[in-house]
């Protein structure tokens, strides 16, 4: 695969990049949903909730915390998650912007 040339595109533009791809895999979707859901730190449940490997939701779980969506805190031996909310509200006003913008009325171009 070549090398994406990220660096040729606005931070803006990297960012939605990113947001969009957490977005693009349904056990992330998932996650979020049943973080919002239950609107608490869970520690353990993810895998019966969402049906699929410990491995698998721990690498999900390292995505959406990567990019800032969710945070982590220690209890015990586990790691507890719940949503980041101040990154959340960020992303919301970056993704808004960008899915908002509307076309103007125009002649058939195409």
């Amino acid at each position: 695969m070549g090398i994406s040339k990220t660096e040729i595109f606005t931070d803006q533009q990297n960012e939605i990049a990113l947001f969009s791809k957490v977005f693009g895999h349904p056990a992330r979707v998932a996650i979020l949903q049943h973080l919002f859901r239950i609107d608490t730190c869970v520690c353990g449940d993810l895998v019966e909730e969402i049906g699929l490997a410990q491995p698998t939701i721990s690498q999900h779980l390292k995505e959406l915390k990567h990019l800032g969506l969710i945070k982590g805190s220690i209890e015990g031996t586990r790691v507890c998650y719940c949503i980041d909310t101040e990154n959340w509200i960020k992303m919301k006003h970056i993704m808004l912007a960008f899915l908002n913008q509307d076309l103007k009325a125009k002649a058939d171009c195409c």
